[in-house]
């Protein structure tokens, strides 16, 4: 049935691993065979949000990093870093003011506020809390003897947590190794640094792991070792080239291994805790899907993740790609080695986000492939490629604007894609996730980004003396999803059963039809002889002709072609508009194309035929002139009050030349406000409203029909639902974008006004100078209530925001930002599936204007020639449908009708029902599944009852066929009555012979 993908959904998660299967354990390379898999999944369903709940006792927590956000650079006996020391270097011309804070030195200043951070975690509700030691504080030359003050620091620290009841997950080393020995060894460089790592790690063990459960030995091993030793983009800033970037990684994991063997061997018994290493990556794509590519893939993520992760939880050694293409230049790992580093992790601990991907990572480890940030398929790599690991993720989120404060929509919309990520990666495969850390708990210093960009939850004003915790938005969101312990599913999320009522419009869209008024060949009135001899070709004779005959119908054969796709569809309406500038050429009745307006006649009479209504829009903006007349567009088009007589009289004439066939009006199809002049769309209401009242007055009581406008309205949601300041933007875009022409029609008479208090405050501060007319008392009462229902176009839902984000899609105009949210489907122009916004507009039109009927004049979505992506298009339908039952069915929303945009791919290319290849259409797909929507008038289940509608009363069919076609009518009737006569003589004169005879 119709309504069997939507219900479907729930089971998708078991029919995905009995497809696809679970994957097994483990090895090198296995992982390669992620891209091919993950290219087989079903679209668009594997993309569609997943309504679930994450495992019983997932760990929830958020995280810092001491450099990041202690501060107290200098306090307490701490000793310097190679990250004060990288931060102190001029990075100004002398005498230049320091464009912000220096480095960490004060940072969010978390040394001197420890109980203002764990108050932030408190609110969070998190399991747990990742945070880093500060080996200078500890150790302020790198080695002992310890400092009282950081040990007593940390204590404090950790008390605090066991208070709360969130576990501490401890990461010994997070990027800022002691000056000292950077000073006196080299830093990692030197292979005496793994046994003072192992010498620092034992303090660590002996004084705070009675209180850590989750150890990580060191942070994202790849960036210390290539950019801090081979590169020298980040501390210690050693330009050594790749030779040295290998050999600190060597040692980096040497350090790591002994560090666990330590804890394994000495203090795992009594305290009972696990260690890791914090592993991060980016993930890449292949620029096709080539076996050649999809290597090249594998060998990237080998030369970052794999240099760590495959000695660590494989073989103790390199991957096999890397000893390939690096040979001497890669250090080499003695048998007893690598027995010591294998094995040595008692969980995956991976770190992905804004640190690696796009920023560190050097384009030549990409091997010309292209990077992406697809969390859910590098989990599925790392459990194909590593035995099936437990996987923690210690570090995840992306960044917003150093200048947002606090409604990082941006944050949160990124958040929301790594935890449904996370999410499917455990559900549909099989993928073994135990936790999740969000980074960071709140603002700080971003490595080499400094304070340009911010990744916490909470805000910090870095120039403040306090430092306060402000919440930001992704709080609130963050908070919800712990309480929740996922995306539960809401009954709102879940398709519904029912049908629409009796008489609903299930219609289609066709801009404009296609018209070809190509005479047929016995419409030509010269006479021809047939050169038989010769040529075999017919010659035209100068100067004779025959009597023309008026023009029929059956003449243009481009109708029955299009009547017959239509009939396919089995919709009830067909909606098209007319060509004003082609039907009146220049804009007055002066000339006329009486060809044009005789096809738009037998159109609508064909539609009438076959039981489909014609809904007629009289004009429609395109790009050329507006589709005004020429000589209307040159002088002013709708700035021109002229126009707006020459629209009532153009309606007048289509009143009078179609009136009879055509019941459904629309005066304007989608007007678009983003081209309009605040002059020309004064002008354009008063034509609408003028029109209108043309029509009720002088045609409704003979034609008995209906009219309208017909709108663009897409919906427009808060990207931070929490947001005061981001709800009065959206209010704001509905005004300027729908409220501007609805209102005066369908409300007050005068525009909103949110439009005109927004206007005033623009002109004022900003010293623009954008004028809203003024409608005159008679004016008002002459466009309010000019409509007989609310027609309305819907295509997508946009999110906006009041936090200025990206420059790129930000609108100075009317201070909003419009952002994205990546969880959603998108078309391939990028426009976004959501079927929800469609009832929520529904639903504010109701709120705004009463109980109007309503019409869904144009819903659709665009493809790219490519069957896969109509699969999205039947999606698309069914769902946006569906939210359309909702709307009438549960909020009693007066919904009359619905179309679906579009009719082909010839005249509006990627939006077709049916294609249009080499002068043929072909129906797709969605046709077919529209077809069955409407053939059971919605979504019935066992329980809908059986809706009983009364035959529809035809308007004479018959009526109207003999109506239109008089002149045959008048040839049929003298033929049967020139049969009766002759007949008659026949009769009489045979008998008269015979009795002659006699």
């Amino acid at each position: 049935p119709a309504g069997s993908m939507a219900f479907a959904a729930p089971l998708l998660p078991l029919l995905l691993l009995l497809l696809l299967g679970r994957p097994g354990l483990g090895a090198p390379g296995q992982g390669a065979g992620t891209w091919s898999r993950f290219a087989r999944l079903p679209y668009p369903q594997d993309q569609l949000f997943l309504h679930d709940t994450f495992p019983d006792g997932f760990l929830w927590g958020a995280g810092s990093a001491a450099y990041q956000t202690e501060g107290g650079w200098s306090q307490g006996g701490k000793g310097a870093s190679v990250w004060d020391t990288f931060a102190h270097r001029p990075a100004t011309p002398p005498g230049a003011a320091p464009p912000g804070p220096v480095g960490g030195d004060v940072a969010s200043d978390s040394y001197n506020n420890l109980f203002r951070d764990v108050e932030g975690l408190r609110r969070l509700g998190v399991s747990h809390y990742r945070f880093s030691l500060s080996w200078a504080r500890l150790l302020p030359n790198g080695t002992a003897p310890p400092n009282p003050a950081g040990l007593a620091h940390y204590g404090r620290l950790l008390a605090r947590l066991r208070e709360l009841g969130v576990e501490p997950v401890v990461t010994l080393y997070h990027w800022d190794l002691p000056q000292a020995l950077q000073d006196a060894f080299g830093g990692w460089a030197s292979p005496v640094l793994p046994q003072l790592f192992r010498d620092y790690a034992e303090l660590c063990f002996r004084h705070f792991g009675g209180q850590v459960r989750y150890w990580l030995t060191m942070d994202n091993p790849y960036v210390v070792a290539w950019h801090g030793y081979g590169t020298g983009r980040l501390p210690p800033g050693v330009r050594g080239g790749p030779r040295l970037g290998y050999l600190a990684a060597h040692h980096l994991l040497q350090a790591h291994a002994k560090v666990w063997h330590l804890y394994n061997d000495h203090f795992r018994p009594a305290q009972r805790g696990k260690v890791s290493i914090a592993l991060s990556s980016h993930w890449i794509k292949p620029q096709h899907m080539t076996e050649k590519n999809i290597k090249e893939c594998q060998k990237s993520l080998d030369f970052v993740l794999g240099w760590f992760a495959k000695p660590i939880f494989i073989d103790g050694d390199y991957p096999e790609s890397m000893r390939r293409n690096l040979s001497s230049l890669l250090p080499e790992f003695s048998e007893a080695e690598k027995k010591y580093i294998k094995g040595t992790a008692d969980f995956f601990a991976l770190s992905f986000g804004a640190t690696l991907s796009f920023q560190l990572l050097d384009s030549h480890m990409k091997f010309q492939q292209l990077e992406s940030i697809s969390l859910r398929q590098l989990l599925y790599w790392i459990n194909s490629e590593y035995n099936n690991p437990q996987i923690f993720i210690v570090e995840n989120s992306w960044f917003v604007s150093g200048t947002t404060k606090r409604d990082d929509a941006k944050y949160i919309y990124y958040l929301k894609k790594f935890i449904m990520e996370t999410l499917k990666a455990i559900r549909y495969d099989g993928v073994n996730v135990f936790g999740y850390t969000v980074w960071s708990l709140l603002d700080g210093f971003e490595w080499h980004r400094g304070y340009s960009i911010r990744r916490g939850l909470f805000y910090v004003d870095f120039q403040s003396h306090d430092k306060k915790l402000v919440p930001k938005s992704s709080v609130l969101f963050y908070q919800k999803l712990i309480e929740k312990n996922g995306f539960p599913p809401l009954p709102e999320n879940q398709p519904i059963e029912g049908v629409f009522p009796c008489g609903f419009a299930w219609g289609i869209v066709d801009n404009y039809i296609q018209v070809e008024t190509t005479p047929a060949q016995f419409l030509d009135s010269s006479v021809y002889v047939w050169d038989v001899h010769q040529t075999k070709k017919l010659i035209k004779v100068d100067g004779v002709y025959t009597s023309k005959r008026k023009r029929h119908c059956v003449d243009f054969a481009a109708i029955r072609l299009q009547i017959s796709l239509l009939q396919e569809m089995h919709v009830t309406h067909f909606h098209f508009s007319l060509k004003w500038s082609l039907i009146l050429p220049l804009g007055n009745l002066s000339l006329i194309n009486h060809t044009l307006v005789h096809y738009y006649q037998c159109f609508a009479s064909e539609l009438l035929r076959v039981n489909i209504t014609p809904v007629v829009a009289l004009w429609q903006p395109m790009i050329e002139n507006q589709e005004l007349p020429v000589s209307l567009a040159k002088y002013g088009a709708w700035e021109n009050p002229e126009t707006v007589q020459a629209f009532v009289e153009y309606a007048r004439f289509c009143f009078t030349s179609l009136g009879d066939r055509v019941k459904f009006w629309i005066t304007m199809n989608e007007p678009s406000v983003k081209n309009l002049t605040y002059t020309a769309g004064h002008n354009l209401l008063k034509a609408h409203a003028k029109v209108w009242h043309l029509y009720d007055k002088e045609f409704r009581r003979s034609q008995k029909g209906k009219i309208s406008i017909a709108l663009q309205a897409d919906w427009v949601e808060p990207a931070c639902p929490f947001s005061r300041n981001d709800q009065e933007v959206a209010d704001r875009i509905l005004a300027f974008d729908i409220g501007w022409l609805a209102e005066p029609i369908f409300g007050n008479g005068d525009y909103p006004e949110v439009m005109r208090a927004w206007l005033h405050r623009i002109n004022s501060v900003d010293l623009y100078n954008f004028h809203l007319p003024y409608f005159s008392e008679d004016e008002k009462k002459l466009i309010q209530g000019s409509f007989d229902f609310f027609a309305l176009s819907h295509y997508t839902t946009t999110l906006v925001g009041s936090e200025k984000e990206d420059a790129v899609k930000y609108d100075h105009y009317l201070e909003v930002q419009m952002i994205n949210d990546i969880t959603w489907l998108h078309s391939p122009s990028r426009a976004a599936v959501v079927p929800w916004g469609l009832r929520k507009l529904l639903k504010w039109v109701k709120s705004k204007y009463g109980n109007v009927p309503v019409y869904v004049m144009a819903n659709g979505i665009d493809d790219d020639h490519n069957m896969v992506h109509d699969k999205l298009r039947v999606y698309y339908i069914q769902n946006y449908i569906n939210e359309a039952l909702k709307a009438y069915t549960l909020d009693n929303v007066n919904l009359q009708g619905y179309f679906v945009y579009s009719f082909n791919d010839k005249t509006a290319p990627k939006y077709g029902l049916y294609s249009y290849v080499a002068n043929q259409y072909e129906p797709k797909p969605s046709l077919k599944h529209y077809r069955e929507i409407i053939d059971n008038n919605g979504f019935p289940g066992p329980e809908t009852p059986e809706l009983l509608c009364p035959e529809e009363v035809a308007s004479c069919l018959d009526c109207h066929f003999f109506r239109t076609r008089k002149s045959l009518l008048a040839f049929v009737s003298f033929i049967f009555v020139a049969f009766i006569v002759t007949i008659f003589f026949i009769t009489y004169y045979s008998r008269r012979v015979e009795r002659r005879y006699k």
